[in-house]
């Protein structure tokens, strides 16, 4: 391999690094300054930095459940300003009996998911369409790859919970049933994709429209 092509090649991979993760810190940390005058995200002054700017309290007990028999909290530098920069969020996940957490995935994060409590059927399909899943009781930790479509489901006689992290500041979240049947894809086009009457696409449209 002659040295042009080792220095072009260790630049693409660096850029692809790059581009593959949050970019790396600067400082020690930012936290956000609260000046309403302010156009851009200042770091506030190190000097009126505490030890509670790196301290988060809102996950110690679980939210209402939804219809699907899930609560989940999401916590990112929005709502934890210690977290900026960071290249990391969380999130709390509680799931009632019988609960879901449906299909979805997360375009900008890998996700390590742990279970604190419970028995929780969890799994991902990559894209071979194969589906690694199984059952995982407390205490057991599973990874669901940057992008790939995961799920869980509580299965155990008790709720349960699931603390999961990710390495980005912000992974996003794009939950399938809502992206087909509630973003205003053509009823035609789906009917067809999925052999469904214009009933059903009623129903399933109702089901998952984004709330007014």
């Amino acid at each position: 391999m002659s040295p042009k092509f080792q220095i072009l090649f260790v630049t693409l991979l660096h850029v692809h690094l790059i581009r593959g993760s949050d970019p790396d810190p600067i400082q020690d940390f930012c936290i956000p300054s609260r000046e309403e005058s302010a156009t851009t995200i200042q770091c506030k002054n190190s000097s009126l930095v505490t030890v509670e700017d790196f301290v988060f309290s809102g996950i110690k007990f679980p939210g209402k459940f939804s219809q699907t028999g899930l609560s989940a909290t999401s916590v990112n530098a929005n709502i934890f300003p210690g977290l900026n920069t960071l290249g990391m969020s969380f999130v709390r996940a509680d799931f009632d009996i019988n609960g879901i957490n449906v299909p979805h995935l997360h375009p900008r994060a890998t996700e390590v998911a742990f279970v604190v409590e419970g028995r929780v059927y969890s799994g991902f399909v990559d894209t071979q369409n194969k589906v690694f899943a199984r059952v995982l009781d407390k205490g057991e930790v599973m990874v669901f790859p940057r992008g790939l479509v995961h799920f869980q489901m509580n299965v155990g006689d008790k709720p349960a919970t699931i603390l999961g992290s990710f390495n980005s500041q912000n992974p996003g979240l794009l939950r399938i049933p809502s992206a087909i049947f509630g973003s205003g894809i053509r009823d035609d086009l789906l009917e067809k994709a999925f052999g469904l009457s214009s009933e059903d696409m009623a129903k399933l449209k109702r089901r998952f429209a984004p709330p007014t």
